[in-house]
């Protein structure tokens, strides 16, 4: 029966996989924090983990300028499981990773440990040597 299950579970990550390398790749492809906490552990890719609120001004110039930066969408999308959470929404995942100010962005291992946390807005520039650093494990210089 669980192997039955894992099955079904495969299925629908591939599905899922599938259907994003359909979708345009000029967004990045957001996962819910329950989801992208799963679809790491299974495909073993490091996790981006984004706290934002629709109120936040800094969220938004984030949404509206980092996160639309085709280097950033491309190395998100490729490297990591990019994870989005409304810390008013979520309140217990923002409490989990005490989250008091926004934007707030974390990065995951594959294995679930946390590599290292950057509060605030980050632009484009900045957040590319940040990826760059925590793909390759290189420390910045």
């Amino acid at each position: 029966m669980k192997t039955g299950r894992a099955l079904i579970l495969l299925l629908v990550l591939l599905a899922g996989g599938a259907a994003s390398g359909l979708a345009a790749a000029d967004k990045i492809q957001w996962h819910t924090y329950d989801s992208g906490m799963a679809r790491s552990k299974f495909e073993k890719k490091k996790v981006f983990l984004h706290f934002y609120a629709d109120w936040c001004t800094y969220c938004v110039e984030m949404e509206r300028k980092t996160f639309k930066d085709p280097a950033v969408i491309a190395s998100l999308n490729r490297n990591f499981i990019p994870i989005r959470v409304d810390s008013d929404r979520e309140k217990q995942t923002a409490s989990l990773y005490r989250v008091k100010g926004l934007p707030d962005t974390w990065f995951i291992s594959e294995s679930g440990e946390v590599i290292g946390h950057r509060p605030g807005y980050i632009p484009a520039d900045q957040l590319m040597g940040i990826l760059n650093v925590v793909v390759t494990g290189a420390a910045a210089k």
